[in-house]
């Protein structure tokens, strides 16, 4: 009987889609975004502050960033899980991404929750 030897972490499928979801939800601010700046470009920093002002953009834009620091987090993954293979400096370099990202997404909320809203 041949023994098989399991490695790696088999995400598989959940990261594929993942990957899958986060590009679609990119890709759709992308245009969105374009849309808005081809029918109306804003020409001064008033106009870009109230453009972001929105609190829709806000959340757009929001998931836009969180999508891309979750697309960058198993991109990183999994190069690091194939290409380092000493298990100390694999799991050092994956905490310096898990805390980078997640110092990404709380600068992230501060800076789009620091524009003065439109309505105001």
């Amino acid at each position: 009987m041949v023994k098989r030897i399991v490695t790696g972490a088999h995400y598989g499928l959940k990261d594929w889609l993942a990957q899958r979801l986060t590009a679609v939800v990119m890709a759709v601010f992308i245009l969105l975004l374009a849309a808005m700046l081809l029918t109306s470009p804003p020409h001064d920093y008033t106009s870009w502050k109230t453009l972001f002002g929105d609190r829709w953009m806000r959340i757009a834009s929001f998931l836009f960033l969180v999508s891309l620091f979750w697309h960058a987090w198993i991109g990183m993954r999994n190069i690091l899980m194939d290409y380092i293979h000493a298990t100390g400096i694999r799991l050092t370099l994956q905490i310096l991404v898990i805390l980078s990202l997640m110092f990404y997404t709380v600068w992230s909320v501060e800076i789009l929750w620091a524009v003065e809203p439109a309505w105001r």
